[in-house]
């Protein structure tokens, strides 16, 4: 696993937000897990007042479920962490207090289907880490300061790796 670049970006906020864009590249599933790993230390230090949203693209097959197998192990949780496709959301306790969301939105038409499975009530509670696998399908109801991860696929086991 290697950085590829990184970039400095400012938002044009009130607040005048700096932000950076991590590339990495991977070049196997045990690399694109150990990145989740790593990653599992800014959630676990984010100090907001709504909960840490970490929203996952990618096209099909590309390590995001992967990727947050990782992070799971990153955040100490001790389930086997499998994609939650057909049941669209899995809940885990984090040994510290709060919870873990993992969704997979692939199924859903857009951000009106998660309604049902009160994720506002969810993402307000700053106790609550939220993983958002197929995050693109439900944009409109991602907050403005989520985690944006892009996985893309370079070659049959490597992997692109943009953490913004």
């Amino acid at each position: 696993m290697y950085l590829k670049s990184r970039e400095r970006l400012l938002v044009k906020r009130a607040e005048k937000l700096y932000y950076f864009i991590m590339i990495y590249v991977t070049e196997k599933p045990e690399e694109t897990q150990k990145l989740g790993e790593e990653f599992a230390a800014r959630l676990l230090n984010f100090k907001g007042d709504t909960a840490a949203v970490v929203a996952l693209e990618g096209e099909l097959g590309a390590g995001k479920t992967v990727f947050i197998q990782g992070l799971a192990k990153g955040l100490s949780l001790e389930a086997k962490i499998k994609s939650p496709t057909f049941v669209l959301m899995k809940i885990y306790a984090l040994p510290a207090g709060g919870q873990v969301y993992h969704l997979d939105c692939y199924r859903l038409r857009d951000e009106q289907d998660l309604v049902a499975l009160e994720m506002k009530e969810i993402m307000a509670n700053p106790k609550n880490i939220v993983l958002i696998e197929w995050a693109d399908r439900v944009a409109k109801a991602l907050p403005e300061d989520c985690f944006k991860i892009h996985i893309d696929h370079i070659g049959e086991n490597k992997r692109k790796i943009s953490i913004e």
